[in-house]
């Protein structure tokens, strides 16, 4: 297989985002009508981690026998300090925690995140304009997979086709669910305290950008996606971002229920957040599997793009 160093890199590209490396890019065997964007975890970059997963063969189909019109690009992190490994450089898309302690420190993921998800966003629209956005899919691998979701739950523009995640979890995932549930119990509490001046109140619906129904039960639910969204998308200083578009694009997420650094709990965790969030998030667990993918969980993930994705043959 003959890579190529991103051929094109725009004038915006080395202005704003000059810690990226240039992403390797996997031309098309057949005429290009589709593009995957899968980024890498920590630790790893583009030339080391494609290899094995394009050689991964499940029911005799590589990616790119599966899909032979997809240009595939492998975006490298940027190199930069990594608290946990006491300050030495690797490559990562933001800054973390120990993951077995996920839920302290999360403060450090924010400047990291909010680069790196714009960076991904100039790279979906860069491909968008090229094949038109229901050709192009997100696709991540451990922290990577992290970005990608972050990526996801920013987007504002017109919807992709698909985001695949392996072995992941949603950063401030454990924060979404606990203001979801908060908001739930204020809502509960203004239905039966007519004076209140809620936050979440009805009455203020009307002024919520993220309300899809006049109906109380929808506007609930569109009250529970807004606080957590809001939140969320403040977390990584994209708060700017508006709108639920992301809620028109499917999620495949594949996690081992054996994986030693990513916990099958933060996987469903990160499933429990998207789902509350209205994505449309498809959830399988592998026995067995440790942190990394397999034939099996590469043999669904296929089948969920060639559901998702237009010209694939």
């Amino acid at each position: 297989m003959a890579f190529t160093t991103d051929p094109c890199p725009s004038k915006e590209m080395d202005i704003n985002y000059p810690s990226y490396p240039r992403a390797m890019i996997l031309d098309p065997v057949l005429p290009h009508k589709q593009t995957f964007i899968i980024l890498h975890g920590r630790g790893s970059f583009a030339e080391k981690f494609a290899p094995p997963l394009l050689e991964m063969k499940n029911d005799h189909e590589t990616i790119q026998t599966a899909f032979p019109h997809a240009k595939i690009v492998f975006p490298t992190a940027s190199r930069n300090r990594a608290t946990i490994y006491k300050k030495s450089f690797t490559h990562q898309w933001f800054d973390c925690w120990h993951l077995e302690d996920y839920k302290k420190r999360q403060d450090m993921m924010r400047p990291g995140l909010h680069q790196s998800c714009n960076y991904i966003h100039f790279l979906l629209k860069r491909e968008i304009e090229i094949v038109g956005a229901e050709n192009v899919v997100l696709w991540g691998l451990s922290q990577g997979c992290a970005t990608s979701l972050s990526s996801l739950l920013a987007w504002n523009d017109e919807p992709f086709a698909a985001v695949v995640g392996m072995c992941g979890w949603l950063p401030f995932g454990n924060v979404v669910e606990e203001l979801s549930a908060k908001s739930s119990s204020q809502f509960c509490t203004a239905e039966s305290q007519d004076g209140d001046d809620d936050l979440f109140a009805r009455s203020d619906y009307e002024h919520d950008p993220f309300a899809r129904s006049d109906g109380e039960a929808a506007s609930e639910e569109s009250s529970l996606q807004a606080s957590a969204l809001s939140f969320f998308r403040e977390e990584i200083d994209m708060d700017q971002k508006k709108g639920t578009i992301f809620q028109q694009i499917p999620v495949f997420l594949g996690n081992g229920m054996e994986d030693p650094k990513v916990s099958i709990e933060m996987g469903r965790e990160a499933g429990r957040c998207l789902d509350l969030l209205g994505v449309d998030v498809k959830i399988k667990e592998y026995d067995g599997l440790g942190h990394w993918y397999s034939e099996h969980m590469l043999s669904d993930i296929f089948r969920f793009l060639k559901q998702n994705l237009k010209n694939t043959k």
